[in-house]
């Protein structure tokens, strides 16, 4: 039997590449986001109010899209990848995200159930890598839109296996959920990028959010 010496370290968990939406509705006077309460079921932060989102699949890769994504957009994703992201790689994460969006909220990117994604409506917006020593740990690229933009009925989210109790929150008022604090702290940078309140450039800054020798840094790509 095999045993571990004293002097081992034991491995890092390598973080898996992941994608979130932050899909906000600006079809009220106060701009509101999507959020939903991960099921007590899961492992990794449950019970918790996050943005849709989930892992990348190897299938992500061959899902259809009618856009593009933005060049400045592509640019900042692989730019800000710890290991080489080739562009149909950028492209997979949008798509995870977009695929998530629809399997944890029923919400379909686009007019038509039918239709390919236009990733070109996609602003990339924040990173996160779960700090080492978590059950799971992901490197989490954060994507955002209007659900106008993308013909999106804000009124036909249907809760799902995965996301419970989804609600559409006012940007500037989440304080009474249980909230976790990563999303919390990408709100807050995401609604302080929006240009008078009600928009979002493709160039807006990207938030970097990792652990480095045991120092949580909240910086800029």
């Amino acid at each position: 039997m095999l045993t571990q010496k004293p002097d081992d370290k034991p491995k890092t968990m390598r973080p898996r590449d992941a994608a979130s939406i932050i899909l906000l509705d600006r079809s009220t006077a106060r701009i509101r986001v999507l959020v939903g309460k991960r099921s007590s079921a899961h492992v990794f932060m449950p019970d918790v109010f996050v943005f849709p989102g989930g892992r990348r699949d190897p299938r992500d890769h061959a899902l259809p899209y009618s856009g593009d994504l933005h060049p400045v957009v592509l640019a900042k994703l692989v730019r800000s990848a710890s290991r080489p992201l080739t562009a149909a790689g950028a492209r997979a994460l949008a798509l995870a995200a977009i695929r998530e969006l629809r399997e944890e909220t029923g919400l379909n990117f686009g007019v038509e159930s039918a239709q390919a994604p236009d990733l070109s409506l996609l602003r990339f917006v924040a990173r996160a890598v779960t700090p080492p020593g978590r059950v799971r740990r992901y490197d989490t690229r954060f994507f955002s839109c209007f659900a106008d933009e993308a013909g999106i009925d804000p009124n036909r989210i249907v809760d799902s296996d995965e996301l419970l109790e989804l609600q559409w929150l006012d940007i500037n008022d989440y304080s009474s959920l249980n909230m976790a604090p990563i999303t919390r702290m990408v709100l807050e940078d995401v609604t302080k990028f929006m240009i008078g309140g009600r928009s979002l450039q493709f160039e807006s800054p990207v938030r970097q959010y990792f652990e480095r020798r045991g120092i949580f840094t909240r910086g800029f790509l």
